[in-house]
């Protein structure tokens, strides 16, 4: 790798992952249409979402979260010191491990499932009705964290090969299960969201299988062996622990605001879900993508100790984040009623559904910038393999959103508005101190973004802002029928492609200042 070429080679890769991303997350969006005008904002909706979200939360934190983290890096040396036996018998070990870790802690949530829903969903916990259903959908569906753990393992031998296509295309399997589910078997069943369930499941099969081939192709297929004795496990550990508890904190914010939305008004859950779903959009299709990327390479740099690498990697990526948060913050606050109605209002998700969502979808838009440069700090740290400062930060942020989310959803009555904003103001804070942390060590300077840079993309801004509050006038999307609202949303969507991105051009903004 080469000071000038690994981040051309980062910015190519980006392309690539956030393509395919943006494919899985259109996908996703017809997913929710379905099950949004399936089941509307129904109890029945908001228990899919909330117990879903239990093996998610611990699927990113499993796989996508401390295990990738604390993963790819030593991986990575091993690929750097060219020690194929070494590297093997690591996956082997690892896998081993992982595979014994997964199944136990399936088996324990499959038994013990109603106490998993008093702790994660007290609000259905004490609903006989909305119990069972929880427990039953929970039992379906919590394997699929297994399956999915195991994908991302996968996963991460491909990235750090500088694989990336496969895994990014992966979750389309997800969403394609899902809408089957919902559009060929779930009307025909007298519980239509036990389909959902079964659909979750099938798609944690299909994506394993899916992964079987490339694996094969770069040899690398592990056969599992518990050695808890390897060199590269005990470094692992080392790292996971603290990287374990940092993730587990994030993912428990999620399951706070979860907690936090069972116990509000029928419909919360749900207006959380749909207006998250498109908050994930732009952070599926920019930040993700940057950070799945990032992270790989920036291990390489600094196990080969080339820092100034590692530095303009990091600020050319931070530079690119910025560039693309600001258009999708103002296109999702301005245009928050008409991108919910148009997706999501059909069937029996109505139009006060859609009043309703806009307003926590404003309240995550105002924090999505700090959401998406999370992804691109936190790799960061954990390239350089240290994993206790997210731990700390993440601390800091369960303290902020638990606070947050009482006084504003309850004391002040904002409700899961004020679930919304108070996971914005715990981003923005950790962005703030993991920035300076990074900055006082000497590995970003920021100096793209506090140069004339910025300038350029405040007017872009400007422009942007200008265009959408002139288009909003002239239309009313409660009356229009979802054919006119389609059209009106897709010449929104290109005017402000033309307006951001051709007034960047205008003002000297090249590809080249990501590169």
């Amino acid at each position: 790798m080469t000071e000038k070429t690994a981040p051309q080679s980062n910015f190519l890769s980006t392309i690539k992952v956030g393509g395919w991303t943006f494919i899985s997350r259109v996908a996703g969006l017809i997913r929710d249409i379905f099950t949004t005008n399936l089941l509307g904002a129904s109890f029945f909706h908001d228990i899919f979402v909330v117990v879903l979200k239990i093996p998610n939360v611990f699927r990113k934190l499993f796989a996508e979260g401390a295990f990738s983290q604390a993963f790819i890096p030593i991986y990575s040396e091993y690929i750097g010191s060219k020690d194929d036996k070494g590297s093997q018998d690591f996956l082997n070990a690892l896998f081993g491990i992982l595979l014994s870790a997964l199944f136990i802690f399936t088996a324990l949530a499959l038994l013990f499932a109603p106490i998993f829903i008093l702790i994660f969903a007290p609000g259905f916990y004490f609903d006989i009705q909305k119990q069972d259903l929880a427990v039953s959908l929970l039992r379906i569906m919590f394997p699929y964290l297994a399956l999915i753990s195991l994908v991302a393992f996968a996963a991460g031998i491909q990235n750090s090969h500088n694989k990336f296509s496969i895994p990014a295309i992966t979750p389309l399997i997800f969403n394609l299960s899902l809408i089957g589910s919902a559009w060929l078997v779930a009307p025909k069943i007298d519980i239509p969201v036990m389909a959902l369930a079964w659909g979750v499941l099938l798609a944690g099969f299909l994506q394993l299988l899916f992964q079987i081939a490339p694996l094969a192709t770069i040899k690398k297929i592990p056969i599992p062996k518990i050695d808890f004795q390897n060199p590269g496990v005990k470094k692992f550990f080392i790292l996971i622990l603290p990287a374990i508890v940092a993730g587990g904190i994030a993912q428990i914010n999620l399951l706070i605001d979860t907690i936090f939305a069972s116990l509000l008004i029928t419909g919360s859950p749900t207006w959380l879900y749909v207006s998250d779903r498109l908050i994930q959009f732009p952070m599926g299709i920019f930040a993700i993508a940057i950070g799945t990327v990032l992270l790989p390479s920036l291990s390489k740099a600094y196990a080969q100790k080339e820092i100034q690498a590692y530095t303009e990697q990091l600020e050319h990526a931070f530079k690119l984040v910025f560039f693309l948060a600001i258009p999708s913050l103002i296109g999702l606050v301005l245009f928050a009623s008409p991108l919910l109605a148009t997706i999501f209002q059909r069937g029996a998700f109505l139009w006060s559904d859609v009043q309703q969502a806009s307003l926590s979808l404003i309240g995550f838009s105002f924090g999505l910038p700090f959401f998406m440069a999370m992804k691109v700090l936190v790799p960061a740290f954990f390239s350089r393999q240290n994993t206790k400062t997210p731990m700390l930060i993440a601390f800091l942020s369960l303290l902020i959103n638990v606070c947050l989310n009482y006084l504003l959803a309850f004391y002040f009555g904002l409700g899961h508005l004020g679930l919304a904003i108070a996971s914005s103001i715990s981003a923005i804070v950790s962005v703030i101190i993991l920035s300076f942390i990074l900055k006082r060590d000497g590995l970003i300077s920021f100096t793209g973004i506090l140069s004339t840079f910025s300038l350029k993309v405040l007017i872009a801004s400007v422009a942007l802002i200008s265009f959408l509050s002139i288009f909003n006038q002239y239309f009313d999307f409660e009356l229009f029928s979802q054919t006119q609202r389609l059209l009106h949303l897709v010449a929104a969507v290109i005017g402000s492609l033309i307006i951001y991105f051709g007034s960047s051009f205008i003002l000297g903004v090249r590809p080249a200042d990501f590169k």
